[in-house]
């Protein structure tokens, strides 16, 4: 545990580099565009003639194709420059979004949510990386909070705005819209200039290492577990919203992501300072009853509370979750990183596909009910095995 492998030695030094807030702003607005989807594509597809299965699959493929394209995007970081996996990541969801005006699902639709989660696997993995390694150690797990402002701000502002343009300028303009942005942080990315401390080893020693790290697997499986929960939340709560007689589901994710920024930017001293292992345990429980009390709402006022308090836990989750992760793994390079995310894109991507094929069966309610016990496996997972297995290593 107490081997930093290649973590960076730093353990002094500035967090806000130029590097870092250019980084910060072209993975913002890479996300507004990606985040924008949360609440659009499902309304999207419903209105194209798509079931709840196949919605689950379109919207699982992304998250799949993103999983298996991190394992390579953290081997490549020990060979090439973060800035330009980012720029290719950026250049390959431009060329989804715009592809997505001309086709309609299934199958070429499933092609563009491919690419889309290749960009996502690209750009994501290689900003994290980047920062992590790059950031002092004393303030890593605050660097990491900071950093997942851009995914929470961009849910805030993007998701009502993306069901808005869609509802009122129609597919065309939302999509070209997306591109744009895209497009915006492909030039972002080309700014960062600083040095690439990622790339620790020579070119040529790829091996098995280099892509996935094998002592990160047991912390995060909490992770994975929870972004099971979160996708299919994600994936099939606008539906249920318009259901119960809302007509924009985006002011949830809207009043999820506001209440994580401000978490994130005045509860980083919570998260560096406080014990780790008590953060993850108080939100897991803190998901189960707010899934219980998902299951028995039906109007804007609810869920909006509901989001709310959501965002209060996963804005001190996910950091928290990946630090400890790669505490216990006791290393921080490319591969570590590129294999916790993922084992967090496997959630996001199996969570639509095994809820899409239950809600046909039970229906919304006991979906979210089925999630809440999802996360009591979790709790105890967590508790009984990851945490005494920890102690032991001690």
């Amino acid at each position: 545990m107490n081997d930093e492998g290649n973590a960076p030695r730093q353990t002094s030094g500035r967090l806000f580099t130029r590097d870092f807030i250019i980084g910060f702003l072209s993975l913002f607005v890479f996300l507004a565009a990606d985040r924008s989807l949360a609440p659009t594509l499902p309304i999207f597809f419903t209105r194209l003639g798509s079931n709840e299965s196949e919605i689950g699959v379109l919207i699982g493929i992304c998250a799949a194709a993103s999983l298996v394209s991190r394992l390579f995007v953290g081997g490549a970081l020990l060979k090439y420059q973060a800035r330009s996996i980012m720029m290719l990541g950026a250049l390959i969801s431009a060329i989804a979004f715009l592809a997505s005006i001309a086709f309609r699902p299934f199958w070429p639709f499933a092609i563009i949510r491919f690419l889309q989660g290749v960009a996502l696997a690209c750009i994501d993995t290689a900003a994290f990386a980047s920062i992590v390694n790059t950031t002092p150690l004393a303030y890593r797990t605050r660097a990491l909070g900071y950093v997942m402002l851009a995914p929470s701000l961009s849910l805030a502002i993007a998701a009502p705005i993306g069901v808005f343009t869609i509802n009122h300028y129609g597919s065309t303009v939302y999509f070209f819209s997306c591109a744009v942005l895209t497009l915006c942080a492909l030039f972002l990315a080309w700014a960062v200039k600083g040095q690439e401390a990622v790339a620790a080893k020579k070119a040529g020693s790829f091996h098995f290492s280099s892509f996935v790290n094998l002592k990160i697997l047991t912390p995060a499986v909490v992770t994975f577990l929870e972004l099971f929960v979160w996708g299919s939340v994600a994936a099939f709560f606008p539906l249920y919203a318009i259901q119960c007689g809302v007509t924009n589901p985006g002011h949830f994710f809207s009043a999820m992501g506001i209440v994580m920024v401000a978490c994130r930017m005045f509860g980083g001293k919570i998260m560096d300072n406080c014990d780790k292992e008590k953060l993850i345990v108080t939100f897991l429980l803190a998901l189960i009853v707010m899934l219980i009390v998902l299951a028995f709402s039906k109007t804007l006022p609810m869920f909006i509370i509901v989001g709310a308090v959501w965002g209060i836990g996963a804005a001190f989750f996910v950091p928290v979750a990946m630090a400890y992760a790669l505490e216990y793994s006791g290393s921080s390079d490319g591969a570590s990183v590129g294999t916790i995310r993922a084992i967090f894109d496997l959630g996001l991507a199996l969570g639509p596909v095994v809820t899409g094929m239950i809600i046909p069966l039970t229906g919304y309610r006991i979906m979210f009910l089925f999630l809440a016990f999802i996360c009591l496996v979790n709790v105890s997972h967590f508790h009984f095995y990851v945490r005494k297995r920890r102690m032991g290593r001690l």
